[in-house]
């Protein structure tokens, strides 16, 4: 079955039968009669958190790091130490997760869209085990269910976020020109590419411009194979740079770092757009190159499963990031906020709230 395939299918299952909740703090624990003698709160009986991550690693500055800080965050507040294995590449997942299985984990989050099926395979060999998937809504046999009812799905519609991106960028290029480039063609990584491209089309529709997309066109686009910043990747942004593009937005945790050594190299002024993470935060080297990022609140959605499952209420009940429960975002302009035009943030204000009440579609996976 090919990706475009999968993301038709996975977007009519999605809207079939996901539930979306709404994202926000955790509530805090209730008190109970055994209270701790120091600040943190209480766990069910041997509470073990423990994540594996996918080959970008827990230092991407990008979605794994995310997670990995969610999942501290929760361990924390417990008083519970967590622990994490590193998948260094695809062959890394199944033994990584059985490491965690025989280390009798309570609950084991993998991040990542390429985790899903070991995953799967994991929570239906374990069914007393509580899974967490990030990225993905772990239904490999397509059949609209999740496919162990051990397994909480936590999937973001970063189209939405990354539809205010390619406006925004359309709107910066003096080029005319803007590109993206991709780790793998999967759904997760093509829906900022989706989202980038429909933002720069409703900037063409509404300000009768042209500004073109390179590298994604729909259905395939430049890719460099993986999630490592590599010479794949610098040749990836590269073959885009030469083309003339001004804005460029890499998607796939670590490769935004060929990203940005291209752009240095190159002597231009071209702005890089970070994905997952407010990459001018996570990364400051990158700062002075960065228009702005769109953000999914990973961290967010861990630290609240991880949190429902010491307090032994863990819910299977997928979590869907969108821009009305604030899943998803777009990052600050920061150091380029004297470089947009005045009226910019006050048209993605009112683009956000026709995304949100449906005046505006933004098409993908996750929503059709």
């Amino acid at each position: 079955m090919t990706i475009s395939t999968r993301k038709r299918l996975l977007g009519g299952l999605v809207g079939a039968s996901m539930i979306v909740a709404l994202a926000g703090c955790a509530s805090a624990p209730e008190e109970t009669t055994d209270e701790p003698t120091d600040s943190t709160a209480s766990a069910v009986e041997g509470f073990k958190p423990c994540m594996v991550s996918d080959a970008g690693g827990f230092d991407d500055k990008s979605f794994n790091q995310l997670g990995f800080e969610g999942l501290t965050r929760a361990a924390e507040a417990f008083g519970v130490e967590p622990v994490t294995v590193q998948s260094d590449s695809e062959s890394d997942y199944g033994p990584n997760l059985t490491a965690l299985v025989d280390q009798d984990c309570s609950v084991i989050v993998t991040v990542g869209f390429a985790l899903a099926s070991a995953a799967a395979e994991s929570a239906l060999a374990n069914p007393d085990i509580e899974y967490v998937s990030i990225d993905d809504v772990v239904d490999n046999d397509f059949d609209g269910e999740t496919d162990a009812p051990n397994i909480k799905p936590i999937v973001f519609d970063t189209a939405q976020a990354a539809f205010l991106a390619g406006y925004a960028a359309a709107s910066y290029s003096e080029a005319k020109k803007v590109g993206t480039f991709g780790g793998m063609n999967f759904p997760t990584v093509s829906i900022f590419m989706d989202g980038f491209a429909q933002g720069v089309e409703y900037w063409n529709e509404q300000k009768d411009d042209s500004v073109e997309v390179f590298g994604w066109d729909g259905e395939d686009g430049v890719f460099t194979g993986g999630f490592v910043a590599n010479q794949d990747a610098i040749n990836s942004a590269q073959g885009l740079v030469d083309q003339g593009v001004d804005v460029l937005l890499p998607v796939g945790g670590p490769i935004y770092q060929s990203a940005a050594s291209v752009i240095r190299d190159s002597g231009r002024d071209i702005a890089l757009v970070g994905v997952d993470a407010d990459v001018y935060e996570t990364d400051p080297s990158v700062a002075d190159l960065l228009l702005t990022s769109i953000r999914k609140g990973i961290d967010v959605g861990v630290e609240e499963a991880v949190t429902a499952a010491a307090e032994g209420s863990f819910d299977v009940t997928p979590f869907v990031g969108t821009l009305e429960n604030e899943g998803v975002g777009l990052a600050p302009f920061h150091d380029f906020e004297s470089m947009i035009s005045p009226d910019l943030q006050g048209e993605l204000d009112e683009i956000t709230a026709g995304i949100i009440d449906g005046s505006i579609p933004v098409t993908s996976y996750l929503a059709g």
